[in-house]
């Protein structure tokens, strides 16, 4: 037997999703390990076992692939832990990680203090060199000077360096010799050149991805490493692919190397499944995907079946936080989960996040150590969760512990502990219904056009009160929900992505310069076209994309390349009208009589791999399930009421279910609100009505 194993390491849950050889899904959920991923991993690739009824060596041994993404990546660089990082610059531009973009959200604000840069300025060494825009040598690398430089941060014992050299991207003779001589005065210590990560025009993403990109490696590469013999250990004998931000996979080993692509991989897979289930549901091609887990919620959206990217991607405020810098699935986080905790501010509003219980202790209701209240423990109080049917039954919930971690802000607000619960639940629904707002309303989308696909183990307790505050009249949460993610990448592609820098006018337009940037482009996909074939991977797909902007424009919108090379100024006018048609949709406005500036091209090579087979079974007579039991469960304006909970597993296609009734599924919970209702669909996912 040939398995797919897809998995998302969360920073409370390890998700895992297994294929079969006939496209079966099969979920796997446990408790993420933070020391070692493995422990997490392994766990709840034994629940999928035990739900395949097979045993877990057969499992890992039948594996083909497995396909991992994490959180890891992205807590490092939230939480301030990676690797302490050099950072070598052209003499004259120290400060580049200091003021980043120099913008901020309000013009007014005179007393802003900005966060410290992401490398400290101790950490910050000025190479003696100057290359200009056309790739010339102003002033030779001063090697005496940037040996005694590297000496000194050896001294400081760094653990990685970053190189980012003014105008590398036009000559990158001086960073290769700064690479040499890391090695040869550093060895062993990993360091990153910029013209080899990312590069593009803008000196300050550049500089922030090559930054980020460095501090990452040692912690990892450990990482990675350690995963894989700890498989190989385990009996696996496929091929080890890793999630990316891009929303495709990679291979391990170059992932190894460039590990920032780790950074929001998983989240990045989520509109994968979430356009994948609308499409084979027949519900329309524009979507919004939500996945609640248990420390964030995270929105992505699609349009006309194409997620939407951007090389806008913040760790932390826009701003004065640190730019990812590189080409990403625009994925917008805020910390609202099942962990969230909820906290009293110092003029005693109560409020629920950023911070999450996690799953060390994780919620007062595992009955870990946790005292402090989250959103899960509201769910328990309110009824929505029972403590004897979480995850299956598999983790019994302490609903005593859960109602005294409530009373402890419900005593402080002067509410009942019913009322302090609802409360929680619903400021959490709040944060939540703003991220949306933030992708849709503010970048132009009415979200009452939308379909919203809803996944993560917490989505089903409110994503009916979400939907219904925005408009939305459809919501599809498909029966893999608590492990959305982990399911995208079952539907997921290699995808491999290489871009150059060169300005181009189209006015003036320098139809030589243009296609030599795309040939240059495509000789690296060429290259890495040949590896994946020798991979046995045979179908592929090319896309070639740019950024421009209107003239003295001040920033770039990336479009698709109308074609692959630039034959004559037709093509130059083919390039311009869709520009000015894409820049209406986004934003209301366009500019035809203005000539546009092209910044940056890039070229995506996709491999295209088997996926799971999204099958509708007969379509069945809308009736009414009977219920497995009934609880006693709290809403708002009811109070307590006689609420029905149905078990998934029992319900067929045309299942109808009125609320307020609760449906159980062994890694989510829906809850189905008074005056709305649940339908189950032909491919056996619920339909929601607000």
């Amino acid at each position: 037997m040939v398995y797919r194993i897809a998995v998302d390491t969360g920073g409370t849950f390890t998700d895992v999703v297994v294929a079969d050889h006939a496209g079966q899904l099969t979920l796997g959920k446990a408790l993420t390990t933070p020391g070692r991923s493995f422990g997490g991993l392994s766990e709840a690739l034994k629940d999928a076992a035990r739900n395949m009824d097979i045993a877990y060596d057969a499992l890992i041994a039948g594996a083909d692939v497995l396909i991992y993404g994490t959180t890891r990546a992205t807590n490092a660089i939230v939480q301030s832990k990676v690797a302490k990082t050099g950072f070598l610059v052209t003499a004259g531009f120290p400060d580049i990680l200091v003021y980043r973009q120099g913008g901020k959200l309000n013009a007014m604000q005179l007393d802003i203090e900005m966060p410290p840069p992401y490398v400290p300025r101790r950490l910050t060494a000025q190479v003696i060199e100057r290359i200009d825009s056309e790739g010339g040598i102003v002033t030779p690398l001063d090697r005496a000077d940037l040996a005694s430089k590297l000496e000194a941060l050896k001294k400081k014992r760094v653990e990685a360096l970053a190189v980012c050299l003014l105008w590398s991207i036009a000559n990158p003779a001086h960073e290769m010799k700064v690479g040499a001589m890391i090695e040869r005065i550093l060895p062993g210590v990993p360091y990153t050149l910029s013209h080899q990560l990312n590069p593009i025009i803008r000196e300050y993403p550049r500089a922030s991805s090559t930054a980020i990109d460095a501090s990452l490696k040692p912690l990892m590469q450990e990482h990675l490493r350690g995963l894989r013999d700890d498989l190989a250990g385990a009996g696996f004998k496929g091929e080890l692919l890793i999630s990316s931000s891009g929303g495709g996979v990679m291979h391990v080993d170059d992932v190894i190397l460039r590990p920032i692509y780790m950074v929001k991989s998983g989240p990045a897979m989520a509109p994968r499944a979430g356009v994948s289930y609308a499409e084979a549901e027949g519900l329309g091609r524009d979507v919004i995907v939500v996945d609640s887990g248990g420390t964030t919620f995270d929105v992505s959206l699609v349009r006309g079946g194409l997620v939407k990217y951007t090389r806008e991607t913040w760790l932390g405020p826009m701003y004065t936080g640190h730019n990812l810098g590189m080409a990403s699935v625009d994925v917008r986080s805020v910390g609202a989960g099942g962990g969230s905790i909820a906290w009293l501010d110092a003029g005693g509003l109560l409020r629920v996040g950023p911070q999450s219980a996690g799953s060390e202790p994780g919620p007062a209701c595992y009955g870990r150590g946790g005292t402090e209240p989250t959103v899960t423990d509201a769910a328990v109080v309110l009824g929505h969760i029972d403590p004897r049917h979480f995850l299956g039954g598999r983790m019994a919930l302490d609903r005593e512990a859960a109602a005294r971690a409530v009373e402890r802000v419900a005593s402080r607000i002067g509410k009942s502990l019913d009322e302090a619960a609802a409360a929680i639940i619903t400021l959490s629904s709040e944060t939540m219904i703003a991220a949306i707002q933030d992708i849709t309303v503010n970048d132009g989308v009415n979200p009452r056009e939308s379909l919203l696909v809803a996944g993560g183990g917490a989505a089903g307790l409110n994503i009916m009160l979400i939907a219904s505050a925005l408009g939305c009249d459809r919501v599809l949460l498909p029966r893999t929900a608590g492990a959305l993610s982990a399911c995208g990448a079952q539907f997921s592609d290699i995808v491999g992505e290489f871009s150059q820098s060169r300005y181009a006018h189209t006015g003036f337009f320098d139809f030589a310069a243009a296609n030599g940037v795309l040939d240059g482009i495509d000789q690296r996909l060429d290259g890495f076209e040949r590896e994946l074939r020798a991979r046995g991977i045979a179908s592929f797909t090319r896309e070639y994309f740019v950024e421009a902007r209107y003239l003295a424009q001040q920033w770039e919108m990336e479009i698709p390349l109308p074609m692959r090379r630039f034959n004559g100024e037709a093509d130059v006018t083919t390039l311009r009208n869709s520009f000015n048609e894409i820049h209406e949709r986004l934003y209301a406005v366009k500019d035809p009589a203005s000539h546009l500036e092209c910044m940056n091209w890039k070229g995506r090579l996709t491999a295209h791999l088997d996926k799971p087979k999204l099958v509708a079974a007969a379509t069945g007579a809308r009736h009414a399930p009977k219920p497995d039991r009934h609880s006693n469960a709290y809403f708002s304006g009811l109070g307590r009421v006689d609420t029905p909970i149905f078990l998934g597993a029992s319900l067929g296609v045309g299942a109808r279910i009125e609320g307020p009734a609760i449906i159980e599924e062994p890694t989510t919970t829906i809850v189905v609100y008074p005056k709305m209702r649940a339908e189950v669909t032909a491919l056996h996912n619920y339909l929601l009505a607000p």
